[in-house]
């Protein structure tokens, strides 16, 4: 199963955690709400995977949110098989 699949598996399954305050800070600063985070990883795709952290590989996901931005989720599958949310962003245009 494809990485991608795996993570939408897991957001369907509530087997996810949050990287406490930081998930919920950057989700308030720009404007977004939960149903932005579980649209984008639906109907996104791994545009970056970070390998280098001693934690776990880390994926951008990068998909639309509920007003059509386009927005990344970071995150990680934890030793302990959940899926951990660590930050989202709203992304600017051109990039």
């Amino acid at each position: 199963m494809a990485i991608i699949d795996v993570i939408r598996e897991k957001l369907r399954n509530q087997e996810y955690e949050f990287a406490l305050p930081h998930f919920f800070e950057e989700l308030t600063n720009d404007n977004l709400i939960f149903a932005d985070i579980e649209m984008a990883i639906a109907n996104g795709q791994i545009s970056r995977k970070f390998t280098r952290d001693p934690r776990g590989t880390r994926y951008e996901v990068v998909g639309p949110s509920t007003d059509g931005r386009k927005i990344a989720v970071i995150c990680r599958i934890k030793s302990t098989e959940k899926l951990l949310l660590i930050t989202t962003y709203a992304l600017e245009e051109g990039k």
